[in-house]
């Protein structure tokens, strides 16, 4: 295992590094921060917590401060949510702190004074800019952003932004940038159309695969098999008069968290919830008390699946089972962050067996199946695979009550 002073980055890096506490890289940070420093074109496909937002803004922050300033643009992080590229830009406060690199995230949902500050930082020349697809387009349409010298350009979380529909607007965003450029592609999962992007946009590129699509080994998973009518209740028996400073509760739909929001209130749990239709400070505002311990218990939409680096969360519940099997992978990777440990428990209706089937046939694992708790009836068998219809004639009734006439052939 190397240690970042094998990594050949800038004694400014080296020493927020110490300070930050970091005492040595991640497997994907030793594999990707030489080939970046080397100025290769990269796809880097590993999990989310194995530490990818520092294997590029470690690297980028250390080139920056080696190049001469041309007033320019120098790198574009583009993320595929507002959270996401708010955690990049406090990663870069913090990586940067003896570094003189400026930076500015931008997103939608701001007031007009940021748009402002978001038009003078791509005017003058802001070395790092962090955004979101469909505001940075925004800002490209007009002429005034400095990309002449542009050097690097970041896709983080690529396979997110092609589930986000976000494809086009970066096309028509890379269109705008200068051909030479070191380009870097960040995913979880590398479905054909992240491929053929790729293929599109970088040079020559190296590839790294880590860890794909796998739970990180600290992450106890359980499940319970349950009717869907029992789920409110079995929530709220979990994590009633438990010692865990932070649980972390995904459900699909907003309704679903807003009911389960209540419900825990009602219970007497200090809860809070985060989904789309609260505005940008709103959510600002409810991550960060989550992330400081004020409120021990988040539900939450998947907008917070990826991306979003809150430490030591003890337990993570899935109030349903994600439609994609890569989500599961996402949503319990809240928890065992880097080599900490955690729970994840899954609650699984009738109707979502065959997709816990799924992720477990992706996860090349059998979850455990807990027995209700005592007070709770039984949930219904546990069938992720149902029985085939046998094929042919057995049993067919036509008209006249004989079988249809099936050729030889």
């Amino acid at each position: 295992m190397a240690t970042f002073y094998d990594l050949d980055l800038d004694d400014g890096v080296m020493d927020a590094i110490s300070m930050m506490g970091y005492e040595e890289p991640t497997p994907v940070q030793e594999a990707v921060i030489p080939l970046i420093l080397d100025n290769h074109d990269l796809i880097a496909c590993a999990q989310t917590g194995t530490g990818k937002t520092a294997a590029f803004l470690l690297p980028l922050i250390s080139k920056i401060m080696n190049t001469d300033d041309t007033g320019d643009v120098n790198t574009i992080i583009i993320s595929p949510t507002r959270e996401l590229a708010q955690q990049i830009d406090q990663q870069m406060q913090g990586f940067a702190y003896f570094a003189n690199v400026s930076s500015i995230a931008i997103y939608g949902g701001n007031a007009g004074s940021d748009y402002d500050q978001e038009k003078k930082a791509l005017s003058k020349g802001a070395d790092i800019i962090i955004a979101t697809p469909g505001r940075l387009k925004s800002h490209l349409v007009h002429s005034y952003a400095r990309l002449e010298n542009l050097q690097h350009l970041v896709l983080d979380e690529a396979d997110r932004m092609l589930d986000m529909g976000f494809i086009d607007d970066i096309k028509q965003i890379i269109s705008k940038l200068p051909k030479t450029r070191q380009t870097m592609l960040f995913s979880a999962t590398m479905p054909n159309d992240i491929r053929k992007l790729a293929h599109e946009i970088l040079n020559n590129p190296q590839e790294i695969n880590l860890a794909m699509s796998k739970p990180a080994e600290g992450v106890l998973q359980a499940a319970y098999v349950l009717h869907e009518t029992q789920k409110l209740e079995l929530v709220v028996k979990l994590v009633k008069d438990k010692d865990l400073p932070r649980i972390l509760v995904f459900a699909s739909t907003k309704v679903d968290v807003k009911s389960l929001h209540r419900e825990l209130r009602k219970a007497g749990l200090d809860a809070n919830a985060i989904h789309s239709d609260l505005s940008q400070p709103e959510r600002e505002d409810v991550l960060n008390k989550f992330k400081a311990g004020l409120v021990p218990i988040l539900v939450a939409t998947d907008v917070v699946s990826r991306g979003i680096d809150v430490q030591n969360i003890d337990l993570v519940i899935n109030y349903n089972v994600p439609g994609d099997a890569e989500d599961y992978v996402h949503r319990i990777g809240r928890t065992a962050r880097a080599k900490s440990s955690g729970v994840a428990i899954t609650l699984v209706n009738k109707e979502d067996m065959g997709r816990m089937g799924k992720i477990e046939k992706l996860i090349e694992s059998t979850v455990y199946k807990c027995p209700m708790p005592e007070g709770f009836e039984p949930g219904p068998e546990y069938r992720p695979h149902p029985p085939q219809r046998k094929s042919g004639y057995r049993n067919y009734k036509g008209k006249g009550g004989k079988k249809p006439y099936r050729p030889k052939r």
